[in-house]
């Protein structure tokens, strides 16, 4: 395979996507090795391994006795046609052994258009794509991710699911296939035993039933299986395991730098975002714990950018202590900081000059919607007096520079707060016209909007979602007010948000239309390059689906979810009140004012917050 691998190399882009080889890569004698894990990241290497939760996973394994996991991405479609040309099989950086050899193929999915890549690399791999069709105990495949919160579309493909942070779960699932494998025991034996691990949903345990509407009607538990499972976390995350020796890219990557995960968990409950809700309770590292860990990360990697890393960042409690020994130590080393994720209502100039030290780039803030009506329906918790103070302080900092993100469709949104959009980006054209130190330079004001999209674990899930022909209108009227040649304005195209809805709410009937999808050509449908609507639209056509059933519809407040069999700790008596309180357009202070009472706190063994 490797000296065929070598002849097809020089004739596809970016060949070092394929070799492995890289510093800092594990590898291992197989003559010591019981388990052998395919840890496959459905994207390509350059998305992949950019991916903390992969280098996280990897290490955690890699670090059990007897256990060697090996990265797999999935080929660009040159590399693809030169593999089936060739007759070569998917193969493991590490050993360049094909997947199929592999005791466990795991996939990470944290995006629910990569479903496709999923099931082509299976194919690709020769592994049967239904779990009914995998016999044994040969290539169990096993996902988590956030996109396992709702795992139905995936139901017939994953022998079983892992809900939540993986570090101690992931270890607790590995020992019990070693343990399986050397007793010989039978699929089904490992399914029932794996189950009885907390945060560990097997999809075949549970019979779906449905209404003649379309609607579900039951989920019945089998064999004794719970009715819910409960994700994971990991409580201290200043003693859980991190990659401080990374594997350093043979090639450009997306986010090329080194990455601090300073906190998990969000205090602020914006009621559309999945993950603010899935990842709670918050907890944080210490700055001692984070500035070690930076330094050695920099120093056995050789990179020279860092980024300061979590949902929300300037949320941490520790960043002040954390930035004032790390900048010091960044200008020494010539090595740039960054820290994403800032808000606009906590912004700190003091932070802001501190930056500057360092580097000096644009600043990005997510203010979502253009009316204080629109931004309290989403429980933002961010005024317009916020925001122009932060770009005032921004301008006068010696920032030019500005993006700003908002969504279209958001839930009783109307024209009058589409066009609040454009208000609001005028006062901040103005705010820089008062207050900009180097006018010289010029402003540009980069606006962006997204067509939102309701997730499951929200206050929203149950949202209708506007059709791709009115969140088109909508945009096209954003941007017939925007008149400034300071404005640069681009939105995201309806199809694939779409799409991203109906699996994002999907249920079970939805695994044939993806498998319909692969067999005509889908694949990378996260690529402007591959991503093919057409083949989507067929593909639910031919399967007899419905696709507004999942979007425009809307799902009733009673109506059984697809994903009420998994539990993320947040309540649906807290989802249905955010949501009332939402059009009653009442906001809920974050997590520091007073606790809201969302359920996750009784996911830590002591009943606590460290918000």
């Amino acid at each position: 395979m490797t000296d065929l691998l070598h002849r097809i190399l020089p004739t596809v882009q970016k060949p070092a996507r394929y070799t492995g080889g890289e510093f800092n890569e594990i590898k291992k004698d197989l003559n010591d090795i019981r388990v052998r894990i395919a840890f496959c990241f459905p994207d390509t290497y350059e998305i992949g391994m950019s991916n903390v939760g992969m280098r996280i996973l990897y290490g955690v394994m890699n670090q059990m006795d007897g256990v060697w996991c090996e990265r797999v991405f999935a080929p660009w479609g040159d590399m693809e046609a030169a593999m089936v040309k060739n007759n070569l099989p998917l193969w493991a950086l590490e050993s360049q052994d094909p997947v199929e050899d592999f005791d466990m193929i795991a996939f990470t999915i944290g995006y629910e258009m990569c479903y496709a890549n999923i099931l082509n690399m299976l194919r690709l791999s020769g592994v049967p794509m239904h779990s009914k069709d995998r016999q044994g105990l040969k290539n169990i495949v096993f996902a988590g991710g956030v996109c396992a919160y709702n795992p139905e579309p995936l139901a017939d493909f994953v022998d079983f699911f892992s809900l939540g942070e993986g570090e101690d779960i992931t270890v607790e699932i590995v020992s019990l296939y070693d343990c399986a494998k050397a007793e010989s025991w039978s699929k089904e034996a490992f399914l029932h035993e794996v189950a009885k691990i907390p945060g560990v949903y097997v999809p075949s345990f549970y019979r779906h039933e449905y209404n003649n509407d379309g609607t579900l009607s039951a989920i019945v538990p089998l064999d004794g299986a719970p009715k819910t499972v409960t994700k994971r976390i990991v409580e201290d995350l200043d003693s859980a395991y991190w990659p401080t020796k990374m594997i350093v890219p043979s090639t450009e990557i997306v986010h090329d730098r080194a990455n601090l995960e300073v906190m998990r968990g969000c205090i602020r409950g914006c009621r559309f975002c999945q993950a603010g809700f899935s990842c709670r309770p918050v907890r944080r590292k210490s700055a001692e714990v984070l500035y070690r860990q930076a330094v050695e990360t920099l120093e056995d990697s050789g990179n020279n950018e860092i980024t300061l890393s979590s949902l929300s960042t300037s949320d941490y409690r520790g960043l002040k202590d954390l930035t004032d020994e790390m900048i010091p130590y960044c200008a020494q080393t010539h090595v740039n900081l960054s820290v994403p994720s800032l808000r606009a209502d906590n912004f700190s100039r003091e932070l802001m000059q501190k930056l500057q030290t360092v580097r000096k780039s644009g600043l990005t803030f997510a203010p979502e919607a253009g009316t204080q009506r629109l931004r309290d329906v989403i429980n933002k918790n961010l005024t317009e007096e916020e925001i122009l103070t932060t770009c005032t302080n921004t301008f006068s900092g010696g920032w030019n520079n500005v993006k700003l993100y908002f969504m279209l469709g958001l839930p009783t949104e109307t024209d009058e707060d589409v066009l609040g959009i454009a208000e609001l980006v005028y006062k901040i054209i103005k705010c820089w016209q008062e207050h900009a130190q180097n006018k010289k330079r010029g402003l540009r004001v980069h606006v962006a909007t997204a067509y939102f999209v309701p997730k499951p674990h929200t206050p929203f899930q149950w949202e209708q979602q506007i059709t791709p022909a009115e969140y088109l209108r909508r945009c096209k009227l954003l941007k017939s007010h925007f008149y400034s040649k300071s404005i640069t304005y681009d939105y995201h195209g309806p199809d694939l948000s779409r799409l991203e809805a109906i699996f994002a709410r999907g249920d079970r009937r939805l695994g044939p239309v993806i498998e319909e999808a692969v067999k005509n050509g889908a694949k990378l449908d996260g690529w402007d390059e591959y991503f093919n609507y057409g083949i989507w639209f067929d593909a639910l056509k031919a399967c007899g689906i419905d696709g507004d059933f999942y979007t425009v519809r809307g799902y009733g407040e009673d109506e059984i979810l697809p994903w009420d069999t998994i539990d993320v700790g947040i309540s649906k008596k807290f989802l249905l009140r955010e949501r009332h309180q939402a059009y009653a357009e009442k906001i809920t202070p974050d997590c520091r004012e007073g606790c809201a009472g969302c359920g996750a706190n009784c996911l830590l063994q002591e009943v606590k917050c460290d918000a």
